[in-house]
């Protein structure tokens, strides 16, 4: 079990930290490593601060979005470290740090992920970048968020040659998306 010292060590180094991606990266690392001690699944971050990741930091958001099925267990180590709950954000004053739950899972089980090591044993999950921008598409097409619309165009730019194009066609066909024709529109403007 992660002894206090520990813990209060990695909420020292999380202060001093400089970047906030960092920061928000250091703070997931430390609760999957709690959860991980208690034989629990570790969370994926999603949303904003996946985008901030992804797009190295071009993108910012200042919460920290996660899929989590077992509700209960997280809720105990944030109140345990000394997060308190406010509305649906988990809040923490003295790390000025927000942490929203808004999914249970990730669409899909064969969804890829990103690994991130941290050092001194702590690691993050990370939802995989096509599903990302399938997330992203879906904002600007269904939401018209242009804000969303740029950042999936960064993404598929940026990471062209690594992206699992027949994935994300794969993702983009499906009924909830059918984001088809936008992802085609951004393919083509290489």
């Amino acid at each position: 079990m992660m002894r206090r010292m520990n813990i209060k060590e990695i909420f020292n180094r999380i202060r001093e930290t400089g970047s906030p991606l960092k920061r928000q990266l250091l703070m997931i690392g430390l609760l999957s490593k709690i959860l991980d001690e208690q034989d629990k699944d570790i969370p994926t971050i999603i949303g904003g601060c996946a985008l901030s990741y992804y797009s190295r930091e071009v993108y910012f958001t200042a919460d920290i979005d996660l899929a989590y099925a077992d509700r209960e267990a997280l809720d105990k180590v944030l109140k345990d470290i000394g997060f308190f709950k406010k509305g649906r954000y988990w809040l923490s004053e003295d790390l000025k740090m927000a942490i929203e739950v808004p999914a249970s899972t990730l669409a899909g089980e064969d969804s890829p992920v990103e690994i991130v090591e941290l050092g001194e044993e702590l690691r993050c999950r990370i939802i995989g970048i096509e599903d990302l921008i399938i997330d992203r598409l879906n904002a600007c097409k269904h939401w018209k968020s242009q804000i969303d619309c740029e950042m999936a165009e960064l993404l598929t730019m940026r990471y062209q040659k690594e992206l699992d194009w027949a994935y994300l066609e794969k993702k983009a066909t499906l009924p909830e998306n059918d984001t088809l024709q936008e992802l085609k529109k951004i393919r083509n403007k290489r």
